[in-house]
């Protein structure tokens, strides 16, 4: 699975007008499922991006993630938006190919597991729509954004 973890002072989604996700402080996670991938590594990168200790800390440093944000145990808030064009593949010509994403019905049940998980382990999750066409807004801080991969590759 791939992810990009945007850490955001505000973050929304909209579909058709409607907005459909939003959080405050918090983390947007961009996901994508590619062929092959399981629930396990799912699990694995959600593990990873809880953990990610990419907020600052009372002297500025990246020392909190996103289940510890003030320090007194409030969380900050997960957005998770499906978005299979992180699989694109560009090395020959201009046009992406997204051969490597999983199958719509494989990357949809990916997606709500990551989602189910996420709300069993964090407290504050939004969502997107899966394979909706949505307008994603977001004020990153910092900026902070963190390419992440389960499993990793060499």
């Amino acid at each position: 699975m791939i992810s990009v973890v945007q850490r955001v002072s505000s973050a929304r989604v909209d579909v058709d007008g409607h907005t459909v996700g939003e959080i405050g402080t918090g983390l947007l996670v961009l996901l994508c499922a590619e062929q092959g991938d399981t629930q396990a590594e799912g699990d694995k990168l959600l593990a990873k991006i809880l953990k990610l200790r990419i907020f600052g800390d009372a002297q500025g440093k990246m020392n909190r993630s996103v289940q510890d944000l003030d320090g007194q145990g409030t969380q900050g808030g997960l957005l998770i938006v499906s978005q299979f064009t992180l699989a694109a593949d560009v090395r020959s010509g201009n046009r992406p190919s997204f051969t490597a994403a999983a199958a719509p019905d494989e990357g949809l049940r990916l997606y709500d597991a990551f989602v189910v998980a996420a709300r069993h382990h964090h407290g504050v999750v939004q969502t997107g729509v899966f394979a909706a066409d949505m307008q994603v807004s977001l004020v990153n801080d910092g900026p902070v954004t963190i390419p992440l991969r389960m499993p990793p590759q060499l």
